[in-house]
């Protein structure tokens, strides 16, 4: 990812260094694999016997290259430990909550719900006939703990000879949610409380259902119950101790019942195991996850789901073959080779509506190269996640592998490799040549990503599809401009501008779109190739889209995500699987339609 902290001064200080150390570079160049054997993830080399045939597909597993260095020893001997995801199981019931039984009962109210009359008893009529049944002790636990709905808040009370061992009380604010993005922080509160009091069994149940619109409805039950889901989860893989989800079974009521929500709920399950993978992929380190690693993964997509998946993953070698000067130039001075990584859902009945591409960026670490990152905001510590849209492919393939819609055919496609320094790396000044023929002057080797995403978006061309999105941690310039949480969007079609933003109104992801300006392609040109990787400073996210615009065929609708804001919660310190969920919704309408 190009940041604002990795341009000038870092060619200057990778200069002092190796005149500081004579020997650097050539110890660097040691390490470069030839092209005879293949680096297994902790850079130790392979012989060429483990290599797969070149462009080997699978159906049923994944290639030996690929299997051989996922199971060696990551650098450190850092390895995963084994964690299963929350495992929940979700009901809708239209039943009185006064006949659930349980661990805890959540009462998720607004403000005004707990509004009081003359005799300074509720006039919701839940709360009333709750605290009735209570004896007045809900009314004093609000009142003495301050308790007055706003958002965030919650209080606990444990019960004796009540069907539940705890009532629970959450704010929602001013009003009963009315977006996704407002469920799924229900069902967040709902598993901080659960968690907090070590619950197996709950029920949620809104004070005011009737405020919620009737063609809302299915909508929150699945973003409550897959923000339920993500709030118990916590990746723990790599701590020593990890804590246990004791949560279970969670009954949802007043938000209708019978086959449709049961189906509805089992889609927030699966989909939040989509986003699950896609965050348990981005918190790896860099020195598990290698392109070898993630192509392993990709693979076991292909395997688990084999009735509708299979996998191709490409090797350095067939890569030259395709021509695919632009990505391998990036991977050229790592001691880990590159792997491409093709997976490619078709419906079990083989008939196809539509076809679609999601392609993602997939560095698995981003060291700036001969632009190495440097100084204050340069985040080096945090370019793990600059393989953050490959992650939210894969996470949106797991997801689908579940659900397996009808009618459409999708190509889930990842040029995965890393951005390193050696000396066989690429240089400042260097002119490679994308698959498609078009010649690139390195001006900045931090701008990787898309030389990478030029190669990968001329093979998503070539498998016939009808609409790509590309999802990418591109450029510090698109957070600088919208912030943390909003990603970027850029594309020329009206039609899949509209379709992504139906998705997101479902997912409660933010997208915001940013114009095409072709006048700034002028900072693009080069006087010695048909174009260099970056411009100037200014409108640095609009230019790095109109790189990759370069590599999509025009009969092909195509959407470019900078997506470098939402990939990372800083408060947290931890991956927020963005994306999955939208390109899941934005591949269902496609199957609908």
């Amino acid at each position: 990812m190009a940041t604002a902290a990795s341009t000038t001064s870092a060619a200057v200080l990778v200069s002092r260094l190796l005149r500081l150390s004579p020997r650097l570079l050539r110890r660097l160049s040691v390490t470069r694999a030839p092209p005879a054997a293949l680096a297994s993830s902790s850079g130790r080399l392979l012989p060429p016997l483990a290599r797969h045939p070149l462009g080997h597909r699978a159906r049923m597993g994944h290639t030996a290259a690929a299997a051989a260095a996922a199971a060696e020893p990551a650098l450190g001997l850092t390895k995963p430990n084994a964690v299963e995801p929350p495992q929940v199981t979700f009901s809708a019931k239209d039943v009185e909550f006064s006949e659930c039984k349980g661990d805890i009962l959540v009462v998720a109210v607004t403000e005004k719900d707990l509004s009081k009359d003359a005799d300074s008893k509720f006039e919701n009529a839940v709360l009333k006939k709750l605290d009735g049944q209570l004896g007045g002790l809900l009314s004093e636990a609000a009142a003495e703990e301050d308790f007055t709905g706003k958002t965030g808040q919650s209080v606990v009370l444990r019960l004796a000879g009540q069907g539940f061992k705890r009532v629970g009380l959450i704010g929602l604010g001013q009003n009963a949610p009315s977006t996704a993005a407002a469920s799924r922080g229900l069902g967040e509160s709902v598993a901080s409380v659960a968690k907090a009091a070590q619950a197996s069994t709950a029920a949620i149940v809104l004070a005011s259902p009737s405020e919620i619109q009737e063609e809302f409805k299915l909508t929150a039950a699945a973003a409550i119950a897959s923000g339920t889901v993500l709030g118990l989860y916590e990746d723990s893989r790599y701590k020593s101790e990890s804590k246990k989800v004791h949560l279970k079974q969670v009954d949802i009521i007043g938000l209708g019942s019978g086959a449709e929500v049961d189906q509805k709920l089992k889609y927030a399950n699966d989909l939040s195991s989509g986003v699950i993978f896609g965050r348990e992929l981005v918190n790896s380190p860099a020195n598990v996850l290698t392109p070898a690693v993630l192509a392993e993964e990709a693979s076991k997509i292909a395997s688990t789901y084999s009735d509708v998946f299979t996998a191709t993953i490409l090797d350095v070698e067939k890569c030259k073959e395709l021509k695919m000067g632009s990505y391998l130039g990036v991977a050229a001075a790592s001691a880990n080779p590159p792997h491409f990584i093709h997976l490619c859902y078709k419906p079990t009945d083989g008939n196809v509506k539509r076809t679609l591409a999601i392609v993602g960026k997939g560095l698995t670490f981003d060291s700036g190269g001969y632009n190495i990152k440097t100084g204050p905001g340069c985040s080096i510590e945090l370019m793990k996640f600059d393989m953050g849209g490959s992650a939210a492919v894969f996470g949106a393939a797991k997801a689908l592998g579940q659900i397996k819609p009808p009618g459409v055919e999708v190509h889930f496609i990842v040029a995965a490799c890393e951005n390193m320094i050696s000396g066989t790396g690429m240089r400042p000044g260097d002119i490679v040549t994308a698959s498609n023929g078009k010649t690139i002057e390195i001006n900045n080797t931090d701008a990787e990503g898309r030389l990478t995403l030029a190669d990968a978006l001329v093979y998503a061309c070539n498998q016939g599809v009808e609409k790509i999105i590309d999802l990418a941690t591109l450029t510090g310039a698109c957070v600088i401009a919208l912030g943390p949480s909003i990603a970027g969007v850029f594309t020329p079609s009206d039609e899949l501008a509209k379709e992504v933003t139906a998705a997101s109104e479902v997912s409660g992801e933010k997208f915001w779109r940013l114009p095409l300006e072709e006048s700034y392609w002028e900072s693009m040109k080069s006087g010695v190739a048909d174009m260099v990787n970056t411009g100037g400073r200014q409108g640095g996210s609009i230019t790095a889209a109109l790189f990759l615009k370069q590599f999509v065929d025009e009969k092909v609708q195509w959407m470019h995500i900078d997506m470098a804001g939402p990939v990372w919660n800083d408060k947290k310190r931890a991956a927020t699987g963005f994306g999955v969920s939208t390109l899941v919704e934005w591949v269902l309408k496609n199957s609908s339609s």
